[in-house]
């Protein structure tokens, strides 16, 4: 992380650990403030193209920041934050666990902050890509969940015998969930549907970040996956919600627990490794379902690098 300091024509201790003194311009920065919701959509919409976004917070509040660095992760913008007093400094530091890529402060708070951040500070900045990888998982057990909201997702194409959407109550561990490829002699395919799951659950997107589905909505473009790993994309053309009967499934990979929630019904598979599909009502304990997994914490959706417990 780098230190900052405002123009102090007086500051003289520590100058080897400034990197920037600060005049109110530069060709490489742009200086935003955060007062209102909308400007805060403007910094986001400067990232990827300008090195540097300084944030001035007119209320210093967390959120804004941790989106902004959110958002930044992956692509070549930084993020500075001006910070005025002394127990603002583990704010920006500890953000989002990595913390901003500098701090702007007066030069009385130098001393402060060089004795705060030390070494373990330096700013290492993470892989600009995880894939994520599909795992087997084995059902542990299967019980009722009670009545709750189920999303069916329409698409607006049709998808493949093997392929589905990755979702689930756990970022890190997605279930591929089947679309509704298959008939029966009960109800006809639904080869654009998957019936991904409760209102609250993850979905992965076509650019990598999650939504609960409560957010999604026609036009969002969800990622369908296979057992293989090989990722499509698709484009949600309407959603359907509706109160049904819902299981919880509990699954295990490696010694660590995940579950999903979704509806009782035959028409609702999971993908085994071999790429055949699984009624969630036939799904019995010991039975091997794949998961893709991601071991980074969500963020708005966006993946990071840090520490989260979800169960």
């Amino acid at each position: 992380m780098q230190i900052w300091v405002e123009n102090d024509e007086n500051l003289e201790s520590n100058q080897n650990l400034i990197s920037r003194v600060w005049t109110g311009s530069s060709h490489d920065v742009v200086e935003v403030s955060i007062d209102v919701p909308s400007d805060q959509d403007e910094a986001i919409s400067l990232i990827g193209l300008v090195p540097w976004i300084l944030v001035r917070c007119s209320d210093w509040t967390m959120i804004p920041l941790e989106n902004l660095i959110a958002c930044s992760r992956g692509t070549q913008t930084r993020i500075a934050a001006a910070i005025d007093r002394e127990i603002e400094i583990s704010g920006a530091a500890f953000a989002l666990g990595g913390g901003v890529d500098a701090i702007l402060i007066p030069g009385g708070l130098v001393d402060d902050a060089i004795k705060f951040l030390g070494d373990r500070w330096t700013k290492e900045h993470p892989p600009e890509k995880t894939e994520i990888n599909p795992i087997e998982g084995i059902i542990v057990s299967t019980e009722s969940a009670g009545v709750g909201e189920r999303v069916c997702i329409d698409l607006t194409r049709r998808i493949n015998e093997g392929q589905g959407a990755a979702t689930g109550s756990i970022s890190g561990k997605l279930c591929l969930i089947h679309g509704e490829t298959i008939s029966s002699e009960y109800v006809p395919s639904r080869p654009f549907r998957i019936n991904a799951g409760a209102i609250h659950s993850y979905i992965l997107m076509a650019d990598g970040r999650t939504k609960y589905m409560s957010e999604l909505e026609a036009g969002d473009e969800i990622a369908i996956l296979s057992s293989s790993g090989d990722i499509e994309t698709a484009v949600i053309g309407r959603l359907k919600i509706e109160m049904r009967p819902l299981l919880v499934v509990r699954f295990e990979i490696s010694g660590e627990e995940g579950q999903t929630v979704i509806q009782q019904a035959e028409t609702v598979r999971f993908v085994s490794p071999t790429g055949t599909a699984v009624s969630v009502t036939d799904a019995k304990a010991g039975d091997k379902i794949m998961v893709f997994t991601d071991d980074r914490v969500r963020h708005i959706g966006i993946a990071l690098d840090g520490g989260m417990v979800e169960k």
